[in-house]
């Protein structure tokens, strides 16, 4: 029998690398496509505040649930199902971020919403951009761009800053990498370069993985010839989310990968500035 959403506080924590699983089960198939559909209710992993790395200035992160890609180096593979995250209503959410928003925007910061896969609940994202807009907050997504094709250029003037995370050039490598297809990533980074939508490019840097020089030069090329990529990020790889796929019994390639030397990441940077690209 399908249970209605329940009215669940947004999940505040101190850190998104928490394991966090099963906690939209109670949730139904008819109503969670209903709310996928209408995006009155989202499945959130966790609510972080004051964070610097997700965007300009000080943020707001929510961090959503539900993801098609099955990246080797994700450090939240608790964020790929849905139901892993707790329900919130729309109006929930938008009165919590908007107990921020002086503090937002003196400190020239924002609302994050990332993932999981945040184009997965495009409606709730949209809907909760344009309420937080309603009160000057800046909106940020971050997305790896595959399901770029479901929002409409209306939406996308909610979006003040997209960031993209482009795991890879090369067709095969980025398969291996996600287990998915880049050409509709690719295609939505275009489409956002003819809208002129302001755009950060996000890059995983693995030793052994993503760090042959062609292939980044190939990325680099890439961005730069967009003309509306503001900065790069260049994101070392890690192993602090390594317990999840163990916790969660999932096979995890990455066991013996290291995070990248001053040199690999200095020569990494080398190349995307070489470009007229700004790095961080």
């Amino acid at each position: 029998m399908n249970e209605e959403p329940s009215k669940a506080e947004v999940p505040l924590v101190a850190s998104p690398y928490e394991l966090r699983v099963a906690l939209g089960e109670h949730v139904g198939e008819s109503p969670t496509r209903a709310a996928l559909l209408s995006g009155d209710l989202g499945f959130v992993h966790s609510f972080t505040t004051g964070s610097g790395v997700d965007g300009p200035g000080v943020r707001v992160v929510v961090w959503l649930t539900g993801c098609h890609f099955r990246c080797v180096f994700c450090h939240n593979p608790d964020t790929w199902k849905l139901n892993n995250g707790i329900p919130v209503a729309l109006d929930r959410a938008v009165t919590e971020v908007r107990k921020y928003g002086h503090g937002l925007r003196t400190m020239k910061g924002g609302l994050t919403v990332s993932g999981g896969e945040p184009l997965l609940q495009d409606r709730f994202l949209i809907k909760l951009f344009m309420a937080v807009k309603e009160t000057k907050i800046h909106t940020t997504v971050d997305t790896n761009g595959y399901f770029g094709d479901r929002l409409s250029d209306a939406d996308l003037q909610a979006c003040d800053l997209v960031m993209l995370g482009l795991k890879a050039l090369d067709p095969d490598l980025h398969r291996r990498i996600t287990g998915m297809d880049n050409a509709p990533v690719l295609a939505f980074a275009r489409r956002l370069a003819a809208l002129r939508r302001p755009m950060w490019l996000r890059y995983v840097l693995v030793p052994g993985l993503s760090d042959d020089v062609d292939e980044i030069k190939r990325i680099a090329e890439f961005a730069a010839g967009l003309g509306n990529v503001a900065q790069v990020e260049l994101l070392p790889f890690h192993q602090l989310g390594r317990f999840k796929w163990e916790r969660l019994g999932l096979r995890y390639e990455l066991q013996e990968a290291t995070a990248p030397s001053p040199e690999q990441t200095e020569q990494a940077i080398a190349v995307f500035r070489s470009v007229g690209l700004e790095v961080h």
